[in-house]
């Protein structure tokens, strides 16, 4: 079991001792050097191309032991990026920066292979225009092209690269005899040779995969591959960052060192702009790592784009409390909140706003989650028709058997198939012969056989009951940061008012369309699903629609802003209103994309071919009893 050592604790190896001297004298020309083996590994994750906020972020580097650094996303998704300039410099300017505070490691982040177009046509010969693999030409460009590309970062000291959500899929590409591991494990060997055997830098290989069959061909891959010096980093969940997912059961299995990738930010779970302080989530996953005979470390991602960063914000108790389960095995969760607490907020706050931070992810679960669904999208507002919501992203593809147990007030187990997604999932979703399914481990036993609309009195009434439960608990978090003035700074005040405010607001409008749209649903189905009780749920609904939006948009202290603009959820939500009361819901699960998209939400569209009609299409519901 690796445990990684207090920051501030001396007494340290000689050899540890010895690697950090060096790397401080490196640090200080603006030079570094990658992590040896065996050195256990405390990182951060940076997605944000903003840099006043990436600075502070690493200025707080120190204080968190942090010796590796990764650097994703808007900052460089892909290395062919960096042949921007303006890209370039600024992830020169980073690297610089983290080494200059100490991070020994700095790393970039890549997908093989890029779109196909990126590749010259002499090797686009395969069946489809895909890549030979079997060229030994294309191969002797690839890498000269990997050196031309590492160029540009002279001071990075290392890669990760991931196989999935690339432009090209490797394992897609054509070899008379390869296999797609083989395929995957080819381009690796190949990256490698340059990264490692040239350059002398770290490789790391990220394994997230969408489905079982894809993590699979990523394994089988990694076993083909010859070099024992490279690493690997493993989201702490299967595919991806779900409250709700079980541990990555591959996590600390393969015999390579291992970097559990944690998402400190929330992705799918607030970004940082409502409440997300769950530190006992943190120390019970890594806890659970820490123990396999593999796990090297961990990194946590600090932001979701923008200005969501972590640090200096309530949700820095997330990577306080990585940090210290790391230190320290017997760590509390209570420890964590006191420490932390204590020092950003001082000694009389420690109690009140622990009760506070505690509540918030029993927030989250039943505002952005709905019976042990995500229906949020990127934690934005999208029940309708975000498709990957009641397929893709659903825990029981990972669980087994396949069963959520539910709190918030409805205190039930549902099977993930069999009741939460044949009832909350639209129609047009639950075609059997869709894709969607197609990963789903014993499909045949699910229950239905044709779409068709299955929401009723009985899931309405589980959905309000829980939306209800995390509009009371953030209410009591408003309730008690307004209570806390008098042992706050009026800074700290404000922000953690502004933070719990948004939270409480998010909740209320989660209440207000689930109520309506799952309600609409109903009401759609006719008699004799039109009754007293699914009318009221409805109206209600809509009323706190007209009632929550302009407090949303008239809210005057600006939210971080990241890849949800969490004021924008005002837009859909007034969207669904007018779909419901005014306009008629969509016929057609494109169409309802693309008004969502015009109103100004992020939304995917929906799935391709997919024709699939609402059985409510056009359908208006009464706002007042009067109008029936």
């Amino acid at each position: 079991m690796w445990v990684l050592p207090s920051y501030n604790v001396p007494g340290t190896a000689v050899r540890s001792l010895a690697v950090s001297l060096v790397a401080t004298a490196l640090a200080a020309a603006g030079w570094a050097a990658p992590l040896p083996p065996g050195e256990p590994v405390r990182g951060w994750t940076l997605l944000s191309q903003l840099e006043p906020e990436a600075i502070s972020t690493l200025e707080a580097a120190p204080a968190f032991g942090i010796n590796h650094l990764e650097l994703s996303h808007h900052l460089v998704h892909d290395l062919s990026s960096l042949r921007d300039t303006t890209r370039r410099e600024r992830v020169n300017r980073l690297i610089t920066a983290a080494h200059a505070h100490g991070i020994a490691e700095v790393v970039l982040w890549d997908h093989t292979f890029y779109a196909l177009a990126y590749y010259p046509a002499r090797f686009r010969t395969g069946p489809g225009g895909t890549l030979d693999l079997d060229s030994a030409e294309f191969w002797a460009w690839f890498k000269t092209d990997y050196r031309q590309m590492l160029d540009l970062a002279p001071k990075a000291d290392g890669i990760v690269l991931t196989f999935i959500e690339t432009g090209a899929r490797a394992e897609r590409q054509h070899s008379a005899w390869m296999t797609p591991a083989d395929k995957l494990a080819a381009v690796v060997e190949a990256v490698a040779g340059v990264v490692i055997g040239e350059r002398g830098l770290n490789l790391y290989l990220r394994t997230f995969s969408y489905s079982r069959q894809e993590y699979a061909n990523v394994l089988a891959a990694v076993a083909r591959i010859d070099r024992q010096d490279v690493r690997l980093v493993m989201k702490e969940t299967p595919h991806d960052f779900f409250l709700t997912h079980p541990n990555d059961p591959h996590v600390g299995e393969v015999p390579r060192p291992t970097i559990v990738e944690f998402d400190a930010a929330g992705e799918y779970n607030g970004q940082n702009i409502i409440a997300g302080t769950w530190p006992e989530y943190f120390l019970e996953r890594w806890r659970a790592f820490a123990r396999k005979p593999h796990v090297a470390g961990y990194t946590a991602r600090v932001d979701r784009y923008g200005s969501t960063h972590l640090v200096g914000r309530p949700g820095e108790i997330n990577l306080h409390a990585l940090k210290r389960g790391a230190e320290d095995p017997d760590v509390t969760a209570e420890q964590v909140y006191d420490e932390f607490i204590s020092r950003r907020y001082g000694p009389a706050a420690v109690e009140p706003l622990k009760r506070v931070f505690k509540r918030a992810r029993g927030i989250v679960e039943s505002t952005l989650y709905t019976l042990g669904l995500n229906l949020a999208n990127h934690s934005a507002l999208d029940y309708d028709p975000y498709v990957s919501s009641y397929g893709r992203h659903v825990s029981g593809r990972w669980l087994e058997p396949p069963v959520a147990n539910v709190g918030h007030g409805v205190n039930r187990e549902f099977h993930y198939w069999r009741d939460v997604v044949r009832h909350l999932a639209p129609s047009f979703v639950k075609d059997p012969s869709s894709s969607l399914w197609r990963d789903i481990p014993r499909f045949h036993e699910i229950g239905w056989s044709e779409a068709r609309e299955e929401m009723n009195e009985e899931y309405l009434r589980h959905v309000v009951t829980e939306k209800n439960h995390g509009v009371a608990l953030a209410e009591a978090c408003v309730g008690d940061i307004g209570r806390l003035a008098p042992v706050l700074s009026p800074e700290d005040h404000a922000a953690l008012t502004g933070y719990f405010e948004r939270t409480w607001l998010t909740a209320r409008l989660h209440r207000a369309v689930a109520s309506a749209y799952f309600g609409f649903r109903v009401w759609c189905r006719g008699e004799p699903h039109r009754n007293p009780v699914v009318e009221d749920i409805v109206r209600a609904g809509l009323m706190e629609i007209q009632e929550v939006v302009p407090l949303v948009r008239r809210y005057p202290v600006p939210p971080p802003a990241g890849q949800w603009r969490w004021s924008q959820d005002a837009d859909s939500a007034e969207v669904y209103f007018n779909w419901i009361v005014r306009d008629g819901w969509p016929a057609t699960p494109a169409a309802a994309s693309e008004e969502l998209r015009r109103a100004g939400g992020r939304r995917a569209s929906a799935p391709a071919g997919g024709t699939g009609t609402y059985s409510f299409a056009g359908r208006r519901f009464p706002l007042s009893k009067s109008d029936g």
